[in-house]
């Protein structure tokens, strides 16, 4: 038959279904049902180039009409190797979150011990733009290649494959790209990126073209040609994340403990079967404690492994959104400020301006939370109190934190207000110009409601954790996070719809817009100051210290 025929259809079939058998955390890891039957295809790429901007957008309007816009992807991720005698291969996973124009550190998934020819699944909670990271590694622990891809608009193929002797050549070939219908084919007429990238003790570089490539190591019967040219995601080779042509540190010394460790010291190793099937949030979940760059805090003393709120904390904290204080404390307890509010939202969120800012007369230039305030005004989350007044030392109900967040992210019900918000035993105290914005919220999913999921307790002043479920569903409910199931959140009562944007004109203004909400006056106490705690402190009296912009926790910590 035709060679070049092969190379342009040929299909490499593996069949097999199993159950995910392996360490203490495998109760964790359900398997999704996902078909046993795989196929992998590695498209021809000759004549394509470094960039692929059209094919890029023409991808994303293939997931958008086939509405996969705004929700969360997954992929599958094979190990290959056409030539040479390996049989085993461990693969180090880890995460780069997308988050606005830039990425979250990096987060540890899992050592997974490979038999060359087998794939798995990662599913539920990956979004477009997000980067996967992906260190090889021999039976004998040896650090013999490193990848990294992007996440697509809708579902992708992974395809790495290894020279004949990765020990001693340490290139890997990365060829992947949309396969929404789950195949486990690129989907046609859809870009298939295919690029090189090459170990020189612990630096990585990708490499621009297939030149300096052994390519007869990376080609056989059933694989698309190597091209010449290299066909990379655009933020590959373009802006401040580029990884074209740059020599990269695989192991830095603020990363995760997990990802500096040798395979199998401290994370056992996960035998994978054909088809596993992986949660995102379930990984992120188990692997939290180790997983997480250095120095960034996820547990803490007063919030026990049971407690309601455990993990919307964690996970804020992971992100580096929140905080605990330098006992080693969290305070669930305490209330939030509006300052504080504002430096949450500022960590939790990058969103466009959509009015101008205002000089608020009790916020002067001095105070630790000014930029956060006028940041987040501008982007519509908060309002003004009374005639050009924050009030930022003012403690928040929990109909205040739901309403700044409903307004910030413009969410707008689009059933019966009365429906949804019969849901709530206490929905009659519920004042009506603010039901709509309940009404919103409920159908998204974001209210969580503790100790009662039946009673919303508008007028209750919002703890800290009570702000941490808030916001952190909010952020599942735009896509900026992996979903987290709990007892107490109120079900969505509809598929999670479009953010719409308003237009600035829509609210653009100069004097300020007066906010509805009249809660009353309270005293601030600790919190969460730009991702971190603190108050105001022109207007308090913290205890062990105050919050700046600087992200000094109370006591002065960095």
């Amino acid at each position: 038959m035709n060679p070049s025929y092969l190379a342009h259809v040929s299909k490499i079939v593996v069949a097999a279904a199993s159950v995910v058998m392996f360490s203490p955390i495998a109760s964790t890891f359900a398997a999704t049902g996902v078909s046993t039957k795989s196929e992998f295809t590695l498209s021809n790429s000759t004549g394509q180039q470094l960039l692929a901007d059209k094919k890029d957008d023409d991808d994303d309007k293939k997931g958008r009409s086939r509405g996969y816009k705004g929700k969360s992807t997954g992929f599958s991720l094979g190990i290959w190797q056409p030539a040479g005698t390996f049989t085993d291969v461990i693969a180090r996973v880890s995460l780069k979150g997308k988050h606005g124009k830039k990425y979250h550190k990096e987060r540890f998934l899992g050592d997974y011990k490979y038999k060359i020819k087998q794939k798995i699944k990662f599913v539920k909670g990956f979004k477009a733009g997000d980067r996967v990271v992906v260190r090889l590694y021999d039976t004998q622990n040896r650090f013999i290649g490193y990848s990294e891809f992007e996440c697509l608009a809708a579902n992708s193929t992974v395809n790495l494959i290894l020279s004949a002797n990765p020990t001693e050549y340490r290139v890997v070939r990365t060829v992947y790209g949309v396969d929404a219908d789950e195949d486990g084919m690129v989907d046609t007429g859809t870009t298939t990126y295919d690029y090189f990238s090459q170990v020189s003790n612990q630096s990585v570089s990708f490499l621009s073209s297939s030149q300096t490539v052994k390519v007869s190591q990376f080609q056989a019967e059933g694989y698309s040609t190597v091209a010449k040219t290299s066909v990379y995601p655009v933020s590959y080779t373009k802006g401040e994340y580029t990884l074209v042509r740059q020599s990269i540190n695989a192991f830095s010394s603020n990363l995760a403990e997990a990802l500096r460790a040798t395979p199998g010291s401290l994370v056992q190793l996960t035998e994978v079967s054909d088809n596993s099937s992986y949660e995102l949030s379930q990984l992120l979940s188990s692997y939290r404690q180790v997983g997480v760059s250095k120095g960034v805090q996820v547990a803490f003393s007063d919030v026990s492994q049971d407690y309601w709120a455990k993990d919307f904390i964690g996970e804020l904290a992971a992100m580096e959104v929140i905080e605990g204080f330098p006992d080693g404390t969290f305070r669930p307890d305490a209330p939030v400020t509006r300052a504080q509010f504002s430096a949450l939202l500022r960590k939790a969120y990058s969103k466009n301006k959509v009015r101008q800012a205002i000089a608020f007369r009790d916020v002067s230039s001095q105070n630790w939370a000014y930029n956060a305030i006028r940041e987040t005004y501008e982007m519509g989350f908060l309002n003004t109190v009374a005639s050009r007044e924050f009030n930022p030392s003012q403690s928040l109900t929990r109909l205040e934190v739901l309403v700044a967040l409903a307004r910030g992210l413009n969410f707008q019900s689009s059933s019966s207000t009365t429906n949804i918000l019969s849901v709530y035993s206490d929905a009659t105290s519920i004042s009506s110009e603010y039901r709509s914005l309940i009404a919103a919220m409920t159908e998204r999913g974001v209210i969580v409601n503790y100790p009662d999921v039946k009673l919303l307790n508008a007028e209750r002043v919002a703890t800290r954790a009570e702000v941490c479920a808030l916001l952190y569903k909010s952020l599942v409910s735009t896509g900026d996070a992996t979903d987290i199931s709990s007892q107490y959140a109120v079900a969505e009562t509809q598929p999670q719809a479009e953010v719409e944007q308003r237009t600035g004109t829509e609210r653009m203004e100069t004097g300020g817009e007066r906010e509805r909400v009249k809660p009353q006056r309270r005293n601030c106490n600790q919190g969460i100051g730009n991702g971190a705690e603190g108050c105001d402190p022109g207007n308090s009296r913290p205890h062990g210290g105050s919050n700046d912009e600087g992200g000094r926790t109370p006591g002065g910590k960095k």
